[in-house]
């Protein structure tokens, strides 16, 4: 491999303290500017050596004496072309950017979506203060939320901020606060959801509740509103961990899908509760019905708690408008 262009690094020797040690998590405490998230894919990508010899696997144990080389990949030209695309931004300063994205907008570009995404509208409005870790076609990007979900999302300006977001995130720090229109009314009303996460084996589109393997993960979640003897619900969910599609997931496995999911089924029988009209209008609810509203972190460079929040868009405001006034009749 040709590094003259890559910044490398090098541990100290490995000593008897330090012997068996996750050989991410040695690497992250010996490479303070990198986080132990950075370092996983690092390894992964085959970009951590010792005696020559790649190592790609972030398990492996580390041995007495050995140094290990870690070689930090050029950031690649990001790809996405720039495009004026308004932004309703929260906050910016020289490191991150808070952006409340509407439902609808793409966070980056993927197979099949390559304008009018969120990076593409931060590639113009930052122009070349964007972080270089995400790579290619994700400059900046520490996180995600689905293409129809709305809400508040932050992006790194820089690799040190994307760093120090990232370890955040890898903590299970940051606190997200979601909003959910749902079918039914959990059982119990308030309570937590613990279950792995994985990609379904039947349906490659969904992600679903494994036994075996996947990924932690834990929703806490509160019913705030019940409208029509129960009928929907507005339920509010906090994150400890952000696996993809969580929410949606976890929610369905408690028998309250959201409104408007067309990826997992929608629960229709409690509707019967409803009006006709009603029921054709929240069965045709053009997206899921949720609504990423907070978020918070400590700023990777001043250390100082920030929070921010965006307001329901409007679709989600008629739809839950539309819902207290059946349930006053």
């Amino acid at each position: 491999m040709d590094t003259k262009n890559n910044k490398v690094f090098f541990t100290n020797p490995v000593d008897d303290e330090q012997k068996a040690l996750r050989l991410d998590k040695f690497i992250a405490e010996q490479i303070t500017e990198l986080s132990r998230a950075q370092v996983q894919r690092l390894i992964e990508s085959g970009y951590v050596f010792v005696d020559d010899e790649a190592l790609i696997d972030k398990n492996y144990k580390t041995r007495v004496g050995d140094i290990y080389q870690i070689i930090l990949p050029e950031p690649q030209e990001a790809m996405p072309v720039p495009e004026d695309i308004p932004l309703d931004i929260l906050f910016e300063d020289n490191d991150v950017i808070v952006v409340n994205k509407p439902a609808g907008m793409t966070v980056h570009p993927a197979a099949g979506v390559h304008s009018g995404t969120l990076v593409n509208a931060l590639l113009y409005h930052c122009k070349e203060s964007l972080s270089g870790i995400g790579g290619v076609a994700r400059p900046g990007i520490v996180h995600r939320i689905d293409r129809n979900t709305s809400g508040v999302l932050v992006v790194a300006k820089n690799d040190f901020a994307h760093r120090g977001l990232a370890e955040q995130f890898y903590n299970h720090s940051i606190e997200r606060t979601y909003y959910a229109v749902v079918y039914g009314a959990p059982n119990p009303l308030n309570g937590t959801i613990c279950g792995n996460i994985a990609r379904s084996s039947y349906d490659r589109k969904k992600m679903a509740l494994v036994k075996i393997g996947g990924k932690s993960a834990v929703t806490h979640y509160q019913t705030i509103e019940q409208y029509a003897k129960g009928a929907v619900s507005l339920v509010k969910c906090n994150l400890e961990t952000g696996r993809t599609h969580q929410i949606r997931v976890h929610l369905s496995s408690i028998g309250c899908n959201l409104v408007g999911d067309d990826v997992y089924e929608k629960a229709k029988k409690t509707m019967i509760k409803l009006p006709q009209d009603v029921k054709t209008y929240v069965n045709s609810f053009s997206r899921q019905a949720l609504h990423a509203y907070s978020l918070g972190f400590i700023h990777p460079r001043t250390q100082q708690f920030l929070s921010f929040h965006a307001d329901f868009p409007d679709d989600m405001k008629d739809l839950i408008q539309m819902l207290k006034e059946v349930s006053s009749c």
